[in-house]
Order: structure tokens, then sequence, then C-alpha cells
């Protein structure tokens, strides 16, 4: 079985540090989390409204079961080129190019009191299963905007809390870290516990469930700065109010109770990214208990994956792909094999600096 464990800022699987004695270029590798997004992995739509528009193209419909087994069926590729874990979503994520705060697709596996939907779970099982088997750790989100709304209440998602814990602790596998929320800085949440003031009450939650003989790392993820910088310059965000990134990194309430911090640096220059890592670990939490910082969601700019090596930080790849067909690995339907530029240039670049003998062809 799969387990993995937090020491200082390094993850271990099985008891070693990941990548042990690996240096790249000077920098150390050992201990870190390279991990890719793939947060439609349980993708299912429940609206007989949308549901059509996900329809593979070689069936002409949606099919849930064919896209978990493509799914399971790539871990052991991913793993073989380095990549040590990857993050999923009781709520998927956003499945189509153009962001939209009003979703109309229904994808979550918990109900609107809290209640986890026993499709989704059965789903969760065998992805946690395949994932274990191919020596993969799962970052497992619980609540994204735009679907949290379907919950009740705050009571609601309290219940989601409690319930998804629950679950994930007695499911026996170990290979487990989760993630409250993804991007709980950003303000298109319904339910202000989502949001960045009140979030470390949901990790205080989820943490309340644990053990001294069973217990899951526990986190959520900030934006990193990139959603609160300015506009748009030559392809990229303005990024010259470096105190902009204040806002996008885990605050000290967060901090003071996760087990390790979760950022993103969506289209940032390699010199934001190491400020991002930088700046969280200047908070007064952080330099209180030290934990590991990981970006586990990026873009397909892979430099930003060596900025992030510079700075001690495993780095996140999150391909939304380009044209809504196929070609990332958040748009639905998702082809889950390494089948563009992109996806080669990010699984080549992760086999370089671990050492895998793994490259894409």
């Amino acid at each position: 079985m799969t387990r993995v464990s937090i020491e200082g800022e390094k993850f271990l699987i099985d008891g070693v540090p990941t990548h042990v004695g690996r240096r790249y270029k000077g920098y150390l590798i050992e201990g870190l989390l390279f991990n890719n997004r793939v947060v439609q992995a349980l993708f299912d739509d429940e609206n007989p409204d949308t549901v059509g528009q996900w329809a593979y193209p070689d069936t002409g419909i949606w099919d849930p079961e064919r896209n978990l087994g493509e799914f399971c069926a790539a871990l052991p590729d991913w793993k073989a080129h380095g990549c040590d874990a990857v993050t999923i979503n009781l709520q998927g994520g956003m499945p189509i190019t153009k962001t939209e705060t009003v979703q109309p697709w229904l994808n979550t596996a918990i109900d609107p009191e809290g209640r986890l939907k026993p499709a989704y779970i059965d789903r969760l099982a065998r992805l946690l299963r395949a994932a274990d088997e191919a020596g993969i750790v799962v970052i497992v989100g619980y609540y994204y905007f735009g679907q949290d709304k379907y919950l009740t209440d705050e009571k609601a998602v309290m219940r989601g809390v409690v319930n998804a814990t629950n679950w994930l602790l007695e499911s026996g596998f170990e290979n487990l870290l989760i993630e409250i929320n993804n991007e709980c800085d950003i303000p298109h949440y319904s339910h202000a516990i989502l949001g960045p003031n009140r979030v470390h009450e949901l990790i205080a939650l989820a943490k309340s469930r644990m053990t001294a003989e069973r217990s899951i790392p526990v986190a959520t993820s900030f934006a990193g700065g990139a959603y609160h910088m300015g506009l748009w310059k030559d392809g990229r965000r303005d990024m010259s109010d470096l105190s902009a990134l204040d806002k996008g990194i885990p605050t000290d309430e967060v901090l003071e109770i996760s087990d390790f911090a979760l950022v993103h640096t969506n289209e940032m220059s390699m010199a934001n990214t190491r400020e991002v890592v930088n700046r969280t670990r200047a908070r007064r939490a952080f330099q209180a208990a030290p934990m590991p910082v990981v970006i586990n969601e990026d873009s397909v700019c892979v430099t930003n994956l060596f900025a992030g090596v510079e700075v001690y930080a495993p780095w996140g790849y999150y391909d939304q792909g380009e044209n809504n067909y196929r070609d990332g690995y958040q748009s639905v339907p998702v082809n889950w094999s390494i089948n563009t530029p992109n996806k080669r240039a990010f699984f080549d670049a992760v086999a370089e600096v671990t050492g895998a003998r793994k490259r894409s062809l």
C-alpha cells in the first residue's frame, strides 16, 4: 500500500522521501511532490440539459465510467515519468475553456444536505485503488466554486466535510492528502465559510475527525496572487505590484491549522512564481512551524516548474486545453494520455528533474 507522510518540508512515500538523494542542477529534489491537476476524473453531469455537451466524439454520449477507466489506465505512465501525485475534486473544475461563474452543469459528489452520493464515491474508491497500485498520491479536493451553490447552507457544507473526511479515513487508503476547496480566496463561492477568512474552520473540522492512529494531512489552496493582480500585459498578468501577491497566499490562520501549504501560480513569470513561495514561507505561522509548500495548479508553462524547483516547491501542471476538445486534462471529455506537445513537455520536464528514465514519445 502507498503511504504518504510529511517530515518538515518534505513528503515521504512509504517512509522514504520522494526522489531520495536527487538533486537537479544543484537544487534539492528529494521530498518534492510533483503533481498533475486532473480534477475531472470523477466527472459526471446530472443536468439532462447540459450533459450532452460532454459526449465522446466516437460514441456521441457522455460516459463517466469510460472517463474513470481511461484515467486509471494512464496513471502508471505518469508515475514512470516521475509524477508523484494528482489533484482531483469531488466537485470537479471548469470543464470548458471559458470561465463561467454561473455553471448550469451539476457535477458534485456531495448532495444539497452534505451527504455523499454513492455513484461518485464508488468511482472515488476505484480511483484511489488504482492510484495506490501505481504508487501515486491523491490530493482530494472537496469543493469547487460554482458547484458549492448546490449545497443548502453552511451546515450542509460542514456536513460534507465531515462525511468526506470520515469516508477517506475509513477507506483504509494512505496515499491521501485533503484540499478543502480550490482557491478559497476567489470571490465566487456561495458560502462564506469557504472563503479565506473562515476556511480555517473547515480545516479544523476535518482535523477533528482524525485520531493518533489514523490521520490525513489537510490544507486548502490559494490563488497565489495571480487572480488579484492587475491587467494582462504581453500575455501575462501585470505583476509589477508585488504587494498584491500577499492577497493570494495562505493566511496565518490557515497555516496555523494546516499540515502543508497549497498555492497556485497561474500564468506567472518565473520570478513571481518564486515570490509566491517565498512570501508563503515568510508568513509568521510558517516560520513557527515549517511545512511543505506545494504548487498544485499553474498552467502549461513548464518553465515555472523549474522556478518552483529553485525555491524547493513541487509544481502542478494545469492544462485546460486550447480547443475545448480533449486536448487538455480539464476540458471534458478528457483524453488522459500524453497526447499533445504541452503534455509531453510537462512529463518530460518532470522526468528530467526527477531523474526518471521514461520520456514521452
